[in-house]
């Protein structure tokens, strides 16, 4: 194997998801480990289990990483990359604390971590790193030597990676293609990712970077900038364009980001725009927030406006973004290997830092974090 090709120091990737419920018996049980400690009865995530239920209680978030560990292994073996490929959730099996078991049986010492959230935040990043060092801590109680545990290695964000940001560039060309020709040219865009509460965005990211919606925000305004640009050099036409947000679930005298994505169509359509495309630029794939914020609820809200939309695609498994990991796991190892590294990064904001430092994304509660400057298992 070439130098070029190298993962040394790590030995495994591990790729660590949400996970989400295969069947109707399981939503319940799915919502109660994502909700644990929150107090919430069973009745009530029955109510909010009826998104999933309207799907036959299936989330498409596990298939779609099998997809994604499909065109990683691929992508790995046809570019000489010899590094096996781990699956590990959150909230569902395979389970993150069973997958670092198996690693810990594999005799993986060095683990780099893609975590499926690109953007810098408490949920989508902090919390990966919380879940790592619980499981890391279950195992240690379970007998196995610290010595013995795999130092764990997030993935930096990899929100503005061209490997992530042109499949989405292409998705937003190809659904403007699909909008009658007499609305085309005036449809105006919408980037949409996940609301959060408005303190939790603005503590995002490293300490330099809190207020003001934090990192969260300003990276997905550049992304959304990034795309938008390109779309208006590859035909011509300058379509408007905002940031949005789908998906809050916190109780209602809380601030979230705003504006939601129907109230934006509805302002949209108040002001004479003549069509919108759904960008969701904050999702790696079509999980169910997707599939019913978007592709359900909005669209509803569409079809009862008389507005033309249409929903571009996320990045999912494209070979792309797969293209993309390889090119990090090979940008960190080098950099941990001391070898000079030029990050390759699109947008304003550059390539973000390798180690999550103190104070990054802190969560209400401190807990111990893994893979961070502040980790007890480095």
């Amino acid at each position: 194997m070439s130098d070029a090709l190298d993962p040394t120091p790590y030995d495994a990737l591990l790729l660590l998801s949400f996970g989400g419920p295969e069947g109707p018996d399981d939503v319940v049980p799915f919502l109660e480990n994502v909700t644990r400690g929150r107090g919430i009865p069973k009745e009530r995530l029955k109510e909010v289990g009826q998104h999933y239920f309207l799907f036959g209680g299936v989330s498409p978030i596990n298939d779609q990483n099998r997809a994604l560990l499909d065109a990683l292994r691929k992508d790995f073996v046809e570019h000489g990359l010899d590094l096996p490929v781990y699956w590990g959730n959150r909230n569902w099996a395979p389970y993150l604390t069973d997958t670092l078991r198996e690693l810990v049986q594999d005799g993986h010492r060095r683990v780099l971590v893609l975590a499926t959230s690109a953007y810098a935040s408490y949920s989508g990043c902090r919390q990966y790193r919380e879940n790592l060092a619980e499981s890391l801590a279950v195992l240690e109680s379970e007998g196995v030597e610290k010595s013995a545990l795999p130092r764990v290695d997030k993935l930096r964000h990899y929100f503005n990676h061209p490997g992530f940001v042109r499949p989405m560039i292409d998705g937003v060309l190809k659904s403007l293609a699909e909008l009658p020709d007499d609305v085309r040219e005036g449809a105006h865009l919408a980037f949409t990712t996940h609301s959060i509460p408005t303190t939790a965005a603005d503590s995002s990211g490293r300490v330099e970077d809190h207020g003001d919606g934090g990192a969260y925000v300003k990276e997905h305004l550049d992304v959304a900038r990034v795309i938008a640009d390109a779309v208006r050099e590859e035909t011509g036409v300058e379509h408007p364009w905002q940031l949005v947000y789908q998906s809050r679930s916190g109780a209602p005298h809380i601030p979230w980001l705003e504006p939601d994505i129907c109230d934006h169509l509805e302002e949209r359509h108040a002001a004479g725009a003549p069509a919108v495309v759904m960008v969701p630029i904050g999702f790696v794939s079509d999980h169910m927030e997707v599939l019913y914020d978007l592709d359900t609820e909005a669209d509803a809200k569409a079809a009862e406006l008389g507005l033309p939309v249409r929903r571009s695609a996320t990045v999912g498994a494209d070979p792309r973004f797969a293209g993309a990991i390889r090119e990090l796991v090979l940008e960190r190892a080098a950099a941990e290997s001391g070898k000079a590294v030029t990050p390759c990064a699109l947008g304003s904001l550059g390539a973000s830092h390798d180690l999550c430092p103190v104070g990054c994304c802190p969560a209400r509660a401190p807990k111990p974090a893994a893979a961070g400057a502040d980790s007890t298992y480095a």
